[in-house]
């Protein structure tokens, strides 16, 4: 099978590979969402969310490593569609995913700007003051828009990720290693204040009846499921750099398969080193809201005492800030590769294919998702998590994983550098849990609704789109 780049070099190497991934993977959502999964299953018991998201995300990842060494292109998911889908389906079905990423990827990026607004407020709580919520409801669709001083903060980080992104992929090499440092240099902290100044029996206090297996452990467990899965994602963002990728047959399965234990070792050993010097259950009751949104900096006051405690939890803040800025960035610079594959390729606007004149990127696309996140900054956090995830299950992970079962059958001799171990269990086992997650959510049919919407609208314009081509061939 041949690929085109599109006019794209292969530039990004492994160590490249896994910064992009675990910037995408880990941004703000470990620091905002902890005290979320300890809520979920009540205890420090949610650390089987985080175990259980970790064999889902390799069961997933599993699935895109044999789909991006066998199809390392531009595009990922798209390309991907247009190969297991022969035909008419194919395009459809490519088009859809595609429509929904204009709309998913902006919400993934106002995720990690919000949360980037939230760690702000701490340090300058002035930003917290003065918001506005406004609820509203279309149809079977309720929501609420919120606007204040932080919605600000939350659309500047988006513009600056955009400028910086306009310098082009190869200039940026420097910026990609610093942010990575910044990522990684936090997380150290976290652990080894933990193992320092922490007790570490304190993390595991289990309370009575944790691990009972009635229906609120399996409802919760789901519930924490969600938001693991939701942290875990980005092991992917390697295979929309597809065409960028040396030696990707190679690259792209092991770039995706270290991202996803390397961040699931992180994220277990995150739990274990904040409980060991925050207990669980003051951050579960009403007293404990503002350490709930701002959990890594309270940590920080609490382990180093009042004298040194609160100057370093502003420390802490202004690197999670970092690491939120980093996941943006990481965000904005492989989804815009995918609209700009989908427009080579006359399967979408063709104003979308075009490259920088002089830095060789795909500077509309960029701009246009970066518009999209401005707009999403608008909407509360709560909100932005559950589109993303409910529209990302229904229109791209269960599309993948049923097409990559149909591409052995249609397609036995495709040269596949990877092959997903223990084939097909992972596929199957990724349908099961995806499906879980699905269902197992409070009010899931109101994110049901808005991805029929969004699945409608684009089946709309497609054929819309496709018969105004007919007319114009005619």
């Amino acid at each position: 099978m041949t690929t085109d780049n599109g006019g794209l070099r292969r530039t990004l190497g492994l160590r490249g590979a896994v910064t992009l991934n675990m910037l995408d993977m880990i941004g703000v959502g470990p620091f905002i969402t902890l005290p979320l999964i300890l809520s979920a299953m009540g205890g420090p018991q949610a650390m089987l969310g985080w175990i259980c998201g970790a064999v889902l995300a390799l069961c997933d990842g599993m699935v895109w490593a044999e789909l991006g060494a066998a199809i390392p292109e531009a595009g990922g998911t798209y390309r991907f569609l247009r190969i297991m889908y022969p035909g008419r389906w194919g395009r459809w079905l490519s088009f859809l995913f595609l429509f929904q990423l204009m709309v998913s990827a902006p919400l993934s990026v106002a995720s990690g700007s919000i949360g980037l607004a939230q760690y702000c407020a701490y340090l300058f709580p002035v930003l917290g003051r003065h918001t506005v919520v406004h609820g509203f409801q279309l149809g079977a669709y309720a929501g609420s828009v919120v606007v204040g001083p932080g919605t600000l903060v939350a659309m500047a980080s988006v513009a600056v990720a955009v400028a910086m992104l306009y310098r082009g992929l190869e200039s940026l090499g420097r910026v990609s290693a610093a942010m990575g440092m910044v990522v990684m240099g936090t997380i150290g902290w976290i652990l080894v204040t933990g193992l320092l100044r922490g007790h570490l029996a304190q993390a595991f206090a289990f309370p009575v009846g944790a691990f009972r297996l009635d229906h609120g452990f399996f409802l919760g467990l789901g519930a924490a499921m969600l938001i693991a899965t939701y942290d875990f994602w980005g092991y992917y963002n390697v295979t929309f750099l597809g065409g960028e990728v040396k030696d990707p047959e190679r690259t792209i399965p092991r770039a995706i398969l270290i991202s996803i234990v390397a961040v699931g070792a992180i994220y277990l050993s995150m739990q274990v080193a904040v409980l060991a010097v925050l207990k669980w259950e003051p951050l579960l009751g009403a007293q404990g809201v503002d350490a709930r949104r701002a959990v890594v900096a309270t940590f920080m006051e609490v382990a180093y005492g009042e004298r040194v405690g609160p100057l370093l939890g502003k420390i802490a803040a202004v690197l999670v800030m970092a690491t939120a800025f980093a996941s943006i960035f990481s965000l904005l610079l492989g989804y815009s590769r995918i609209p700009f594959a989908a427009a080579r390729d006359g399967n979408f606007f063709r104003v979308f294919g075009r490259l920088h004149p002089t830095r060789g990127f795909p500077y509309v696309s960029l701009l246009a998702l970066g518009a999209m996140a401005l707009v999403f900054c608008l909407f509360s956090l709560g909100d932005v998590v559950a589109s993303l995830v409910v529209l990302r299950i229904c229109l791209q992970f269960l599309l993948q994983h049923v097409g990559v079962l149909a591409l052995r059958r249609t397609h036995p001799g495709l040269a596949r550098p990877f092959r997903m171990w223990l084939y097909p269990v992972p596929a199957v086992v990724g349908m099961v849990g995806f499906t879980y997650i699905l269902f197992a959510r409070a009010r899931f049919g109101r994110e049901l609704v808005l991805a029929g919407v969004v699945a409608a609208l684009g089946t709309a314009v497609y054929w819309v789109r496709g018969r105004l081509m007919v007319r114009r061939m005619v």
